[in-house]
């Protein structure tokens, strides 16, 4: 599990707790046997989100297939090279530059088509707080770079929606396995039956599964 999505630094500030998360806690104890053991492990612990889309979404796609050191590392230097992270700074800094900062040549490309995204107005992030889960990935998955999983952590840690199932994380599908079928191989089909009782906070119980892993480290993982 990589911790791109809660090392954002100063540029993204923590959003306070999720207006559903004691709810959602509350409600998944009392269904779920795992849940009800596990959730008060972590104490008053809770999703903490990132508030600006173009800065969550870059931050995701530095974080692709490195390390979570590697990634911090990249970042930090973009962040120093654009301090204030708005796409026009972005496509500002260029190509050379932002290699500069530790980003593989196809990385690079990603950001430049991100930044162009939004600059354009290419995407409706100030329309997206209105549009359901799907079609919200639909839109971001047409910038480059930017697969469903990429997505689906977007609508966790920028849009903070309560009901994510996140198939493609490995660390979700470990964290049922080890959890719920004693570290047997997990299928989607399983992960899809046991997420079934979670509904409609799938987003929080796989919050918690990730934490299960790493206590410490943010949920995710490379792509």
């Amino acid at each position: 599990m990589a911790a791109e999505q809660d090392s954002m630094g100063a540029a993204a500030p923590d959003i306070e707790v999720p207006a559903y998360w004691a709810e959602a806690k509350e409600e998944l104890m009392r269904r779920d046997r795992i849940m009800k053991r596990l959730i008060p492990q972590f104490g008053d612990l809770y999703l903490k989100g990132h508030p600006d889309p173009f800065t969550t979404l870059a931050r995701s796609i530095v974080g692709q297939q490195v390390t979570a050191k590697a990634a911090d590392a990249a970042w930090t230097k973009l962040c120093q090279a654009c301090p204030k992270m708005t796409p026009s700074q972005v496509i500002k800094l260029g190509a050379e530059q932002l290699g500069g900062c530790g980003l593989s040549k196809r990385k690079t490309e990603y950001i430049l088509d991100l930044a162009d995204h939004f600059k354009a107005k290419r995407v409706h992030a100030n329309l997206w707080s209105e549009m359901d889960d799907e079609a919200v990935i639909a839109e971001l998955v047409q910038i480059r770079g930017i697969s469903r999983w990429t997505a689906e952590m977007f609508l966790i840690f920028n849009l903070l929606r309560p009901n994510v199932l996140p198939l493609d994380d490995p660390g979700l599908i470990q964290g049922i396995s080890q959890n719920y079928f004693s570290g047997e191989p997990v299928s989607r089909s399983d992960a899809r039956e046991v997420a079934a009782n979670w509904e409609p906070w799938r987003t929080v119980a796989t919050w918690y599964l990730w934490r299960s892993l790493d206590p410490v480290a943010s949920p995710g993982t490379v792509e």
